[in-house]
């Protein structure tokens, strides 16, 4: 199963410049997602981050895996966030960094199920640049009902 953008669009509420999956590439549902993340110079945080040695904020790299997680976990319950439902980042554990992201990556994002349970899912994630692992996390999803 392969998302593009447009399909993507419609599985997070997130909107640029907050919208970091560019396409999903793999997607088993109940169970594994594969998506990527191209990193240009033309990013905003950039700006910041710093301006005469461009990294990719950690944090950003953290959400992009949560990003995924949220649709992994959209297709599974079969809802979207036009039914009303968004899935929060609550938690995140053995979270580690082993390489900088910088512009002209493309970043390899894999989640996998570890389980779910009333709308809590936990996830083992691996963000890649190059089949080279730049950061490992495990991550907490809740999926909730908005107004």
């Amino acid at each position: 199963m392969v998302m593009d953008i447009n399909e993507i669009r419609e599985y997070l509420p997130h909107r640029y410049p907050f919208l970091l999956v560019d396409r999903v590439t793999q997607l088993t549902v109940g169970e594994s997602i594969v998506a990527f993340k191209n990193v240009s110079i033309n990013e905003p945080f950039f700006n910041g981050h710093f301006p005469h040695h461009p990294i990719m904020p950690g944090v950003l790299v953290v959400e992009a895996l949560a990003q995924v997680c949220g649709i992994l976990g959209f297709k599974t319950v079969n809802k979207l966030p036009a039914d009303g439902y968004v899935y929060y980042l609550v938690g995140s554990d053995n979270v580690r960094f082993k390489r900088p992201v910088m512009p002209g990556d493309q970043l390899t994002l894999e989640a996998n199920v570890i389980r779910g349970k009333r709308g809590i899912w936990k996830f083992a994630c691996r963000a890649t640049v190059d089949g080279e692992l730049a950061c490992e996390a495990e991550i907490i999803c809740a999926e909730r009902k908005v107004a």
